[in-house]
């Protein structure tokens, strides 16, 4: 049986890695959308063919992907970012498939990623667990985080995600991330039906094969 595949997203500083290293540590294999990017923009031919004849030779110098260059050149046009994403995204969702591939004896796999409603790659997922938080406390985690970024920017990308209402419904398992609550707990007690869910899809699955 092909694994279940549960998506893992949220807002900027929302703390969806957290979570993600929470499976990680349970034993589960997981797939980081943006670490792939990234990997993936500096070794996939295509990608760096593309951004090149899109945005010129400067976005790769001798040490790789030229980040700050990108960055600011995204940082105020909607439509090259959009640009960068048409050409990224889909090979990241090809990889993704690969790697499903590779893990296919596993009963449950997990992709952490940003933008996974944008993308349009929640489709090919089984469930989706939305984590979020107070914009103030996202701002100021990914202050603390991120140096280079000032809050101008950070509130720049909160507005271009997803919100946390349509997050939410678009998504099985809501996680509140606001440090009041312990995470453990809650994030095991999703994983419980999640692995309930896994026996009920192969059930469904074996009475198919089997009429």
């Amino acid at each position: 049986m092909a694994p279940y595949l549960v998506g893992i997203t949220g807002g900027i500083g929302s703390g969806k890695s957290t979570v993600s290293s929470i499976f990680y540590h349970l034993g589960y294999k997981i797939y980081n959308s943006d670490d792939r990017a990234k990997y993936l923009m500096n070794f996939n031919e295509k990608i760096k063919k593309d951004l090149i004849e899109s945005f010129g030779a400067r976005v790769y110098d001798k040490n790789g992907l030229n980040k700050k260059y990108l960055s600011k050149t995204i940082f105020n046009d909607t439509e090259a970012l959009r640009k960068i994403n048409s050409i990224v995204h889909p090979e990241v969702i090809n990889d993704f498939k690969v790697w499903v591939k590779e893990n296919q004896n596993e009963k449950i796999l997990f992709k952490e990623a940003a933008i996974l409603f944008e993308s349009g790659s929640y489709k090919d997922l089984d469930c989706i667990i939305f984590v979020s938080a107070d914009k103030e406390l996202r701002i100021s985690r990914v202050l603390n985080r991120d140096s280079f970024r000032t809050r101008e920017q950070i509130e720049k990308i909160i507005i271009g995600q997803v919100s946390d209402e349509v997050g939410s419904e678009k998504s099985d398992y809501i996680l509140k991330n606001d440090e009041k609550e312990l995470l453990l707990p809650r994030v095991i007690k999703i994983l419980d039906k999640i692995k309930i869910e896994t026996t009920k899809e192969i059930k469904t699955k074996k009475a198919i094969l089997t009429s």
